[in-house]
């Protein structure tokens, strides 16, 4: 499956968030101030079902759409396109920039904590 764009992945939030949905459905659960039209709507869908990322079914006179790939397979993915893209495909650069820039919870600190002893007790 090709990559889906950010302006496609609005879309699937919408749809992984409800579904089926038909075009008018998506475009009202889009934010309003981002200023959504119908037509782009449409046109993001068509891109979709092209890249197998939904389908459609008929229903009268309209479409309802249905995503066929999960958000976690699509999280996967991009996660790890991130990760290859920015970071050489390295984990622990990617850690050190977001520590860098975000206040790390007491929480997420405590959950890399666990991660690495999993690895280390797998290794």
């Amino acid at each position: 499956m090709s990559s889906i764009s950010d302006a496609e992945s609005q879309i699937m939030q919408a749809l992984w968030g409800r579904h089926p949905l038909s075009a008018e459905d998506i475009l009202a659960a889009l934010p309003a101030q981002d200023g959504w039209q119908l037509g782009t709507v449409k046109t993001l869908l068509n891109r979709l079902l092209n890249k197998g990322a939904v389908k459609a079914e008929r229903e009268g006179r309209r479409y309802l759409y249905e995503p066929l790939i999960e958000r976690a397979q699509w999280e996967g993915k991009e996660s790890l396109g991130l990760v290859d893209r920015v970071f050489g495909g390295r984990l622990s650069p990617l850690v050190a920039h977001f520590s860098a820039h975000r206040k790390l919870s007491p929480e997420d600190a405590e959950a890399l904590r666990q991660l690495l002893k999993e690895h280390d007790d797998e290794h």
